[in-house]
């Protein structure tokens, strides 16, 4: 399978091409492509080094498979000419979602929608492939009618920036470093909570809110599904966290949403308050699960149920739901 990984110097590239190698993706030939300042520079996938190419270079190797990870503006600029060639694009910016010839895709609630026509597919927001991975067993049994999210998402969501002025700010507090770093916030992020991600729109709502409302709906395939968000910026690195109200159409059995949960592919439940065991950012690290817990009965309302959620963003919040994807098209012989 010949693959190319476009932003591949990228946080979320780097992390396809280290998923790419722990699952054994059957690759055979590998296309690392960044931007122009990045051509001739080597990444590494499972010990050998490959130098990146141009994104026309890319095109004329013709790969069966290409995962974008570079940004809205560029997935517009060069997906459709990937696709055009014949190769099928696994996008994971939010260029794509909301196009309505597009599929937004996670694997465990909606591949089957997937077909050989699909040359472009959507890769989710990395907060709302979190929350329908927990979300969708529960709506097929009991029809969710309303959620409400408060999101407390980590700096690796922003980017390389992000992360180095966290650290940058740590370093000075705790060991006077005076060095410089950059600011991809316009607050200091580390002992600092900031309730904006992405920019405001006229409704007052940030863009990162209503992606989780818009894909929450086209993911689980129920435009009534009526959905808020908050979301949030933490100085944390492991993953996002979610707190999640849950308004179904019908009475639940809470041990059996805990059963429910606890069978469905790629949740792991932790929910034991009597040890002060539950979810955790840092236990998530590293991992493509989707961790739940602190699942309890809203008491305010009936039909309704609290939760926490919580999942390495970089990970099944992207690159790994991309692989996925491109693992299910590989099973499925729709490459």
């Amino acid at each position: 399978m010949k693959v190319a990984v476009v932003g591949a110097t990228g946080l979320v590239g780097t992390k396809m091409l280290q998923i790419l190698a722990e699952r054994n993706f059957p690759v055979t030939a590998l296309f690392p492509v960044a931007s122009e300042k990045s051509i001739g520079k080597e990444v590494e996938f499972k010990g050998k080094k490959y130098k990146v190419v141009s994104a026309a270079d890319a095109i004329a190797a013709k790969p069966d498979v290409a995962l974008f990870s570079a940004g809205g503006s560029t997935s517009l600029a060069l997906a459709p000419q990937f696709a055009a060639a014949g190769i099928t694009v696994i996008d994971n910016s939010s260029a794509w979602r909301m196009d309505p010839s597009k599929k937004l895709v996670v694997p465990e609630i909606n591949a089957d929608a997937l077909t050989k026509d699909d040359k472009i597919i959507a890769n989710p927001n990395c907060s709302t492939i979190q929350m329908v991975v927990a979300l969708n067993p529960l709506h097929k049994k009991y029809n969710i009618q309303r959620i409400v999210v408060s999101t407390y998402q980590s700096v690796t969501g922003t980017g390389v920036k992000a992360v180095e002025q966290m650290q940058g700010e740590r370093n000075r507090a705790v060991k006077g470093d005076s060095s410089e770093y950059p600011m991809a916030y316009k607050y200091p992020i580390d002992l600092n909570v900031i309730p904006q991600i992405d920019v405001f729109l006229d409704n007052g709502y940030t863009k990162e809110e209503m992606k989780m409302v818009n894909e929450t709906r086209k993911i689980l395939r129920d435009d009534n599904i009526r959905v808020t968000a908050t979301t949030v910026r933490i100085p944390v690195m492991g993953g996002h966290s979610e707190s999640v109200n849950i308004e179904f159409a019908q009475e639940y059995d809470l041990n059996e949403v805990k059963e429910i949960l606890a069978k469905a592919p790629g949740i792991v439940v932790v929910d034991d308050p009597s040890n002060a065991l539950y979810p955790m950012p840092k236990d998530a690290h590293e991992k493509d699960d989707v961790f739940v817990g602190r699942l309890r009965r809203d008491e305010s309302q009936p039909n309704t149920l609290n939760m926490w959620i919580v999942s390495d963003n970089l990970r099944k919040g992207a690159a790994t739901n991309a692989v996925q994807i491109a693992e299910y098209l590989v099973a499925k012989n729709l490459l």
